[in-house]
Parts: structure tokens; C-alpha cells; sequence
């Protein structure tokens, strides 16, 4: 008797049918990135001499990566955005913590109408211009508070955690309270160290949001010393002169061509999320699955 099952021949073909679409899926999410690297770093006279094609390049340089990183542009703006997507995944992660809590215990009075209201705001909001009259009255515009305030709860993700609260069990959280307890001292010291599947998760989703953000750059910031990476990475691709955008007097230095400039800001603007998320990926599927099992 052997110690495990026998795969037939069909179930052995729709395996390998299987993983080699899996293979070219990941592949073609991966390229993308991987051509912007190598175009970055590749010579712009071997990019054209291949038709705007590289996969391999000959050469190197690094001259667009020591342009970007000697104005004070790029690094002024991946310090903002650092600060706004650290910043506001805190806020985000507390506010919706905070929310979601209450909101999962079945004897909150007037649970059904907060429940309502907050699923109101999924299918109607109040709109652009009615926001940023908003954001203007609250004085927070052209303020880097405007990039965190506005959207501080996500509907979608206050759902996701709210239900995962209402999977743990109830006995502990009584036996908190037996102890001597209250709601706070339960929530922070039982229900959070038992919730880091979903607190990950959710704050992947706010963390890459705030960081791929540049929507509300564009419409509550002024001060060119407070816009986002991603805000400076749209001027690049819209300006045709990339080193004014950068601010960098290129008169003594050979140019370099605008696009090698852009792709290696965009793989700058990429690589934190890429580098950060593997670590996250077990912690992102857990909380999925389990926040998602209950409506």
C-alpha cells in the first residue's frame, strides 16, 4: 500500500496545462517591469539601434540614476511620499481598527443603521468638488495632511475587518473582560495581537494606495516641495524637458535622453512596493481567505 495518491495521466496533463499558464501570466506581469529596468540602464543608442526593444543590454550605465538622485527633486519626493504612506497606513489602519470593532459586535445599539450608512458611502459620494470645498474649509489644502485626511476609510476594508473580528472567539475576549478588562485594554492587548493576518493585509492595500497616489497631489497641492513621487513622475512623462522638471541645470553635462530619465524614475517609483510586499504575501493571502469567508 503505497503512502499516497496516484495521479492519473488526464490529472497529470491539466497539471502541467495548468502551471504553464500560471508560468506565462507571471511572466507577462513581470516583463513590464523587468523591460523598464533594463531600458534604464541600458544606453539609449543601443535602445534605438533594437527598435525600442532590449532584453539583454551589452552595456550599462547609471548615469539616469545619478541625475535623478543629484537633484534634489526625486529624493525630496520619495522623502514625502514616505512620510504619506507611512504616515497615513497609521491613520488608516487605526481609524479603520477603531471602527470596525464596534461595529462587529452584534449588541451595539444601532448597529443595522451605522452598518447601512457605511455601506451608503460604497454606492454614493459626494464627489469631487463637493471634496475639495471640503478639504479648502478645512483648511487642509496644499498641506501634505490633504494627501491623508481625505479617504481615510476605506469602505471595502472597513468590511474586511469587521468580519474577521467577528470570527475570533468570543470566549477569550470574555475572559479579558472577566479579568478586569475594558473595550480598549481588549482591543489592544487581545483582538490586535490576534488580528496581524488581516491588520497586513489591509495595510498593504492602504500603503501601496498612498504611495501610487497622485490624484490628490494634483488637486489639493500647489507647493511643488510637497508633491509625491508619483505627481513629479506624471510632470516627467507630460514636460518634454525632464531636466527642468527635475530642477537640475544640465548646461555643463552631456543630456541624457528624457526617456532613460523616466523609466529609471519609474523603477524607483516601483521597487519599494516590490521589494516590501514578499514579506507581506503570507500575511496578505491569510487575512483574504479568513476576512472574506463570512458577509
Amino acid at each position: 500500500m503505497t503512502g499516497g495518491l496516484h495521479k492519473s495521466a488526464a490529472d497529470r496533463a491539466v497539471d502541467a496545462i495548468l502551471y504553464t499558464l500560471l508560468t506565462l501570466f507571471a511572466l507577462s506581469t513581470l516583463f513590464p517591469l523587468y523591460y523598464v529596468f533594463v531600458v534604464s540602464i541600458t544606453p539609449y543608442s543601443e535602445v534605438l539601434k533594437n527598435g525600442g526593444f532590449v532584453i539583454w543590454p551589452s552595456r550599462l550605465t547609471f548615469d539616469a540614476y545619478r541625475e535623478i538622485f543629484g537633484s534634489p527633486r526625486i529624493p525630496d519626493a520619495i522623502k514625502i511620499t514616505t512620510i504619506i504612506a507611512v504616515g497615513g497606513t497609521l491613520l488608516n489602519l487605526i481609524v479603520t481598527m477603531l471602527l470596525a470593532y464596534p461595529l462587529s459586535k452584534k449588541t451595539l445599539e444601532g448597529r443595522s443603521f451605522f452598518l447601512m450608512a457605511v455601506v451608503f458611502t460604497m454606492l454614493f459620494s459626494g464627489g469631487i468638488i463637493p471634496t475639495y470645498l471640503v478639504v479648502r474649509g478645512l483648511g487642509l489644502y496644499n498641506s501634505i495632511w490633504a494627501m491623508m485626511i481625505p479617504g481615510l476609510v476605506s469602505t471595502f476594508n472597513l468590511l474586511i475587518m469587521k468580519t474577521y473580528f467577528e470570527q475570533l472567539p468570543e470566549e477569550v475576549e470574555e475572559a479579558a473582560k472577566v479579568d478586569g478588562c475594558g473595550d480598549v485594554r481588549t482591543l489592544l492587548t487581545i483582538v490586535l495581537p490576534l488580528s496581524m493576518p488581516i491588520v497586513a493585509t489591509l495595510g498593504l492595500f492602504y500603503g501601496v494606495g498612498h504611495w501610487n497616489e497622485y490624484f490628490k497631489g494634483i488637486m489639493y497641492l500647489t507647493d511643488k516641495h510637497l508633491e509625491p513621487l508619483q505627481v513629479v513622475l506624471r510632470n516627467m512623462i507630460q514636460t518634454p524637458n525632464v531636466s527642468q522638471e527635475l530642477m537640475v541645470n544640465t548646461s555643463d553635462l552631456p543630456p541624457l535622453p528624457p526617456e532613460t530619465i523616466k523609466m529609471a524614475t519609474v523603477t524607483v517609483a516601483i521597487m519599494p512596493i516590490v521589494i516590501v510586499y514578499p514579506f507581506l504575501q503570507k500575511y496578505f493571502i491569510k487575512g483574504m481567505l479568513i476576512g472574506a469567508v463570512k458577509g
